[in-house]
């Protein structure tokens, strides 16, 4: 698998998680892929001017995984091609009160770019049926017990579904990545965080204990990526044990909503254009 089409899930059919690979095929050359990603960077840079400039359209980018995966680098590397001036990322944790005392959706809501602005969310709204389903957590929340009979999971799959169908209808565009780290690439960099001081920070006991639901996570992923997938707002399933290749199918993921998306500077009318030679005719004829 190398194109990005591999890697995209709609939802026009079903999809099993491992069938998709954690890492890329021994033939990708790795100096190849830095040189397309950087390249990339520069077309997000141009690509974003224009987003913002015309003021039409709003783009989301959602980024889910198991921890270590590599989610703060790989923003950190989006981040160095665009403006921040026109974008703005956000962090979503255990929510706060304010947050839990109101719907699993309004966090997210609230962070909403204006149109022609761009986000990235560091987690997200899928939280809510991904930690929240592996433990249960809705069974212990502050809501009516009418909220908790049924499946409150394939309530909140519709809510989200429905959610990224009204954001698409009034100018944005959502895409998700699932950054898919092997559980043994996972080890290898909790070690590291244990092993090199600098790194020691990174590190929280409560990783290891979420390791140990592993085979849960896997199940809770698939499902809401089956669930949520759709033509204008899909998955990506990206290989994350090398973080040079995932960058690159990010950054090819972004250059293709772009392109979609085609944004172009505003043309201004006749009499704008007429105001802007005068203008012109004044600042030349300063001495």
């Amino acid at each position: 698998m190398s194109d990005l089409r591999d890697f995209a899930v709609k939802g026009d059919k079903k999809i099993k998680l491992k069938s998709f690979p954690t890492k890329p095929d021994d033939s990708v050359s790795k100096e190849k892929i830095i040189k397309k990603t950087q390249a990339n960077l520069k077309k997000m840079g141009e690509f974003q001017d224009r987003l913002y400039s015309e003021g039409k359209e709003g783009l989301v980018l959602i980024f889910q995984a198991m921890d270590a995966a590599g989610k703060d680098s790989t923003i950190k590397n989006v981040m160095s091609g665009l403006n921040p001036q026109g974008i703005d990322v956000y962090s979503f944790k255990v929510p706060n009160s304010e947050e839990s005392s109101h719907g699993f959706l309004w966090r997210a809501i609230k962070c909403f770019p204006a149109r022609g602005k761009m986000a990235i969310f560091n987690r997200s709204y899928y939280e809510d049926v991904l930690v929240v389903k592996v433990h249960k957590l809705y069974e212990s929340a502050k809501i009516p017990n009418r909220c908790k009979h049924g499946d409150v999971i394939a309530k909140r799959y519709e809510d989200i579904k429905n959610f990224e169908k009204y954001e698409y209808n009034n100018g944005y565009r959502i895409i998700k990545f699932f950054l898919n780290v092997s559980k043994e690439e996972q080890k290898k960099r909790f070690l590291e965080r244990i092993d090199l001081k600098i790194k020691n920070w990174k590190f929280s006991a409560s990783d290891v204990k979420e390791r140990a639901y592993w085979d849960e996570y896997m199940e809770a992923y698939e499902s809401a990526i089956n669930a949520t997938a759709t033509k204008n707002s899909p998955w990506y399933i990206l290989p994350a044990d090398k973080k040079w290749y995932t960058r690159y199918l990010v950054s090819e993921a972004v250059v293709d909503v772009f392109k979609k998306i085609a944004p172009q500077y505003p043309v201004l009318s006749d009499e704008a254009q007429n105001n802007l030679q005068k203008d012109k005719e004044i600042l030349l004829s300063e001495e």
